[in-house]
């Protein structure tokens, strides 16, 4: 039988990690898009002011398998909330409950902060990540639209 494990990411899993985010990346077509290396993932989660946390998959000891995230603020709630940024299982180890052992430890993590919310966003053309999310009772947020500014359009603002 198989051994499902789930654990914290350390700065020893910045390669996997990166590893991961390719993967994820080419899925989305926007391989061309990551910037990311194994030394800015290093500082950026691991630094000290890192503020993003990981997680990390394995099967059997080989990781099949991440979610970064980070915590948000509810002003209505007056409450931390967990935020999922990136939740990814190779291709060929889904279908084994990993995707759902992630997702149930971020959710304890978040009951045991006292998060108020556990919230992620996912492309709307990714039909089987959201009938997946929603066959486990997450509901769509259709109210609300998602900003960015990123690049040359946040530099020129904000001068």
């Amino acid at each position: 039988m198989s051994n499902l494990n789930i654990r914290t990411a350390t700065i020893d899993d910045a390669e996997t990690i990166l590893y991961f985010i390719r993967e994820l990346a080419i899925y989305e077509k926007a391989e061309h898009e990551v910037l990311a290396t194994v030394e800015t993932i290093k500082s950026s989660m691991f630094g000290e002011k890192g503020g993003v946390h990981g997680l990390i998959c394995e099967l059997d000891g080989k990781a099949i398998g991440f979610s970064v995230y980070f915590y948000n603020y509810s002003t209505w709630l007056a409450k931390p909330g967990l935020y999922l940024e990136d939740l990814y299982v190779s291709p060929e180890y889904r279908e084994q409950g990993a995707g759902i052992a992630l997702l149930k430890a971020l959710a304890n993590i978040a009951l045991n902060e006292g998060c108020g919310r556990f919230e992620w966003s996912c492309l709307d053309w990714n039909t089987p990540s959201r009938e997946f999310y929603e066959s486990l009772g997450a509901e769509p947020q259709h109210e609300w639209l998602g900003y960015r500014m990123s690049g040359k359009t946040l530099t020129d603002f904000a001068r």
